[in-house]
C-alpha cells in the first residue's frame, strides 16, 4: 500500500488528484491538501473584478466532489513540509505521512517587496477571489469618480498575460458605460517590450499588443520598475539596457492593478536541495526532484529559469498546457513507481494561451514555450472571447465532475484551429 498526497488544490492539484486515480492499486489511498473547501477558478477572476462573473459562478465544492471520486480531502492547508521524515505539518498541527508526493502549491504572492503595492496597500489584484472582488468594489467607486488608470505587472513578475487581459477588458468596460473619455490609461510592465510575456515573444504578439494599445490608446511603460506605491501615485523608474535610469515617472491614478512577483510558499521555503532560493521546487525532465525522488512538482511552483537577463526581471509563465503536461507526465511516472518500474515520461512543455479583451483576445502557440520554436503563432479576434468562454465551461466542468479529456489536448488544439495550422506547416516542409 501506498500514501500518495498531492499538496495544493489549486487547478493543478485538483486535476493531479483526478489523473492520480486511474495509477492507483486497489490498496493505495490518494490524500488532496488544500485551504478552504472550495476552489475557484482563477483565470475568471478578471472577469471578477468587473463584475462579468460572480464568485458563485466559477466556484468548485472540492470537499463534495473528492467525496466522489475517493479522495481524502483536507482543507486545513499546510504549515511545512518535512521531506526528511516524508510527512507534511498541517495548520492545525497534525502531521499527513506520504510515500510519494507531488507539490501543487502555486505561489505566494510577494507584494510586500514593493511599497505599497498590492490589496493592502493602493494597487488592486486579481491573482486571488477575495482581491478580484475587493478590485471590483474599488471598480464601482471609481466609476463613480472617474480619473487615470494604471494596470501592469512589476519587476520580477512572471504572470504577463492577465495583465493585458484585465487592461483590455477594463477598456472594453469603459467604453460600454461611456466612461473611456474620462479616462487615460497607462500599461506598467517589466518586459523589455510590450508582448514580451516572459517568452520573448510568440508569432507577433509584440506586434499584435502595440497595435491594440495604439488603437485603444493605452500609453505604455517597458523596462519598468515600480519604486513605490503611494495613495493616488506610482513611482516608476524606466531602466535603460546598462541598467541605469533612464527616467523616473511619476504616475497618478484612481484605479490600479499590478501583477506582483512570485515565490514559493511558506510551506516549501528554503528547504536545502528542494527549492531555490526563491522558493521554487526544483524538478528534473520527469518532474521529479533530484534530492527527494518521491517528490514531485507541477504548475507555478516549479522552478524555471527566465529565458535571458533583462535589465529588469522577467519571469517564464508556466500555462495551461504546460500545467496539463506537467499533470498527464507525472500521473504517469508515479504509476509506473507503483508498478516497480523506472518513471519515463516527459511533459511537453508547450504554451497555448487565450487572453479575452472583453470584445475580442489574442491566441497564441509556442512549441516549445522557450525558443527557438517549432511552431510560433498569434492571432487576433472576436473568436477568441468566445474561446475562452468555452475555455472556462470546460474546466469548471472537468473540476467539478473529475471527468474530461485535457482540455488543450483534444478540445483546444481543436479550437483554435492548430491541428490545421501544423498539418499545413507539415506538409509544406
Amino acid at each position: 500500500m501506498a500514501n500518495i498526497v498531492v499538496l495544493g488544490a489549486g487547478l493543478s492539484g485538483t486535476i493531479m488528484a483526478y489523473e492520480l486515480v486511474a495509477q492507483l492499486g486497489k490498496n493505495d489511498a490518494l490524500t488532496l491538501i488544500g485551504e478552504g473547501e472550495r476552489y475557484h477558478f482563477v483565470p475568471s477572476n478578471p472577469w471578477v473584478a468587473i463584475g462579468w462573473r460572480a464568485p458563485k459562478d466559477i466556484a468548485v465544492d472540492l470537499a463534495d466532489v473528492m467525496a466522489r471520486k475517493n479522495i481524502r480531502f483536507l482543507p486545513q492547508g499546510a504549515k511545512r513540509l518535512h521531506p526528511d521524515s516524508n510527512r507534511i505539518e498541517l495548520n492545525n498541527g497534525t502531521f499527513v505521512p506520504y510515500d510519494y508526493l507531488v507539490v501543487a502549491t502555486g505561489p505566494e504572492l510577494a507584494f510586500d517587496e514593493i511599497e505599497g503595492l498590492g490589496p493592502k496597500g493602493h494597487t488592486q489584484s486579481i491573482c486571488h477571489i477575495d482581491h478580484a472582488l475587493k478590485a471590483h468594489d474599488a471598480f464601482e467607486a471609481f466609476a463613480e469618480n472617474p480619473g487615470p488608470i494604471v494596470v501592469g505587472a512589476v519587476q520580477g513578475a512572471s504572470c504577463f498575460g492577465p495583465a493585458y487581459e484585465f487592461a483590455l477588458i477594463l477598456e472594453t468596460e469603459l467604453r460600454r458605460r461611456k466612461l473611456r473619455c474620462k479616462v487615460p490609461m497607462t500599461f506598467v510592465t517589466s518586459e523589455p517590450y510590450i508582448g514580451h510575456l516572459g517568452l520573448d515573444g510568440v508569432g507577433d504578439t509584440k506586434g499584435l499588443l502595440e497595435s491594440l494599445f495604439r488603437e485603444r490608446t493605452i500609453k505604455w511603460i517597458v523596462s519598468a520598475r515600480v519604486k513605490a506605491v503611494v495613495p493616488g501615485k506610482m513611482i516608476v523608474e524606466e531602466v535603460g539596457e546598462d541598467g541605469a535610469v533612464r527616467k523616473t515617472h511619476e504616475l497618478p491614478f484612481g484605479y490600479s492593478m499590478m501583477l506582483p512577483a512570485f515565490r514559493g510558499v511558506k510551506a516549501v521555503f528554503g528547504i536545502e536541495g528542494l527549492t531555490n532560493p526563491k522558493g521554487f521546487v526544483l524538478a528534473d525532465k520527469h518532474q521529479r526532484n533530484p534530492k527527494y525522488p518521491n517528490i514531485f512538482a507541477i504548475g507555478v511552483c516549479v522552478a524555471i529559469p527566465p529565458i535571458a537577463q533583462y535589465s529588469v526581471p522577467v519571469g517564464v509563465p508556466k500555462t495551461g498546457f504546460m500545467i496539463e503536461s506537467m499533470v498527464t507526465a507525472t500521473a504517469r511516472n508515479i504509476g509506473a513507481l507503483l508498478r516497480g518500474t523506472p518513471p519515463d515520461t516527459e511533459a511537453t512543455w508547450n504554451a497555448i494561451c487565450l487572453a479575452d479583451f472583453g470584445d475580442g483576445g489574442i491566441a497564441f502557440v509556442a512549441e516549445p514555450q522557450i525558443p527557438p520554436r517549432n511552431l510560433n503563432w498569434s492571432s487576433k479576434g472576436k473568436w477568441v472571447h468566445f474561446a475562452k468562454i468555452a475555455f472556462e465551461k470546460y474546466f469548471l466542468r472537468k473540476i467539478r465532475t473529475g471527468e474530461g479529456e485535457p482540455f488543450y489536448e483534444r478540445w483546444g488544439l481543436e479550437l483554435l484551429g492548430i491541428r490545421k495550422i501544423v498539418r499545413n506547416k507539415n506538409k509544406k516542409e
